[in-house]
């Protein structure tokens, strides 16, 4: 099985996967002022969605700032988001740390051998190397639940939804992808899919952000999405941008925020899988990449 393949019958998991989610126990007010969440890649992605879903009361933080300022944990309890549990930078905080608790796919990695509580991940995946989704969905899922007490009973149709609507998109080489409070690190999670897969130079904003900054690197013929419900403010924003060319994609989506973030989970992962198969790709980027990968693994590990 090729990685590409992989990376379509792990997303396909995830169909089966919603119904068998169970929350966790949720932190008390006084638990989620004194809880920082880590990760990094796609599960600082989840550790930013805690902190969105708590409502700004729980931090998410990248775990070298708490290696370098090692002051922020040692009164606090860290979360550490790692599937590997092999991360270096996580590894040598969780040392310094208070208190920690590892979520991970690994009971027996380093990280969850050296904090003090592990919460398990185990959705199924099919054992191939390749860029993540279901394993992401898990640790976001799990990551706020902890804050907040989700209902996902609803929202099953989502994702055969998402996969047929994501067909009518197409996308260019130069990509800008916005989201909002409770999207943004969608946006950077998408982001990370069009690195991975595709090896795509794609950058990630707040939508408010993207007309001070990004906005003035645009092209004619780049691609902004746009992740948030439409409203006066963001459909402002496409019309313009529609009148000097740049190819938008809005996608009509729900405005209750979990599902808005499954939507933009399941868009991300489908769109960057259809484009990886439009140009008739076998494997990730990140995988034949492998020069890159290694520095990467040598930075990481």
């Amino acid at each position: 099985m090729n990685t590409i393949q992989a990376f379509e019958k792990d997303i396909d998991l995830q169909s089966d996967f919603l119904k068998s989610f169970k929350n966790q126990k949720i932190l008390s007010s006084n638990q989620q002022t004194n809880a920082i969440f880590s990760g990094s890649g796609d599960s600082l992605v989840s550790a930013m969605l805690a902190e969105s879903f708590s409502g700004g009361v729980v931090r998410a933080m990248d775990p070298l700032d708490l290696l370098k300022n090692k002051q922020l944990v040692k009164s606090k309890h860290v979360y550490f988001i790692s599937i590997s549990g092999n991360t270096v930078s996580n590894i040598k905080v969780a040392k310094t740390a208070k208190k920690t608790t590892a979520i991970t796919s690994m009971p027996y990695s380093k990280l969850a051998k050296i904090s003090n509580d592990t919460i398990l991940l185990s959705a199924p995946n099919h054992g191939v190397f390749t860029a993540g989704s279901i394993s992401f969905l898990e640790s976001a899922l799990t990551c706020i639940s902890l804050v907040k007490k989700i209902n996902i009973s609803n929202h099953l149709k989502l994702f055969s939804k998402v996969r047929l609507n994501v067909k009518k998109f197409k996308v260019t080489k130069r990509i800008f992808v916005l989201g909002n409070l409770y999207t943004y690190p969608i946006a950077m999670y998408c982001a990370a899919k069009f690195y991975e897969i595709l090896g795509y130079a794609v950058q990630y904003s707040k939508i408010e952000q993207f007309s001070h900054m990004e906005l003035f690197s645009v092209k004619k013929g780049d691609t902004v999405i746009i992740f948030e419900e439409k409203n006066t403010h963001n459909k402002q924003l496409s019309l313009h941008l529609k009148e000097i060319g740049i190819n938008v994609i809005h996608p009509d989506m729900p405005s209750e925020k979990l599902s808005q973030m499954l939507y933009c989970i399941f868009f991300s992962q489908f769109i960057t899988l259809f484009e990886a198969k439009k140009k008739k790709k076998k494997d990730c980027h990140f995988v034949l990449a492998k020069n890159i990968r290694n520095v990467s693994n040598q930075m990481i590990y």
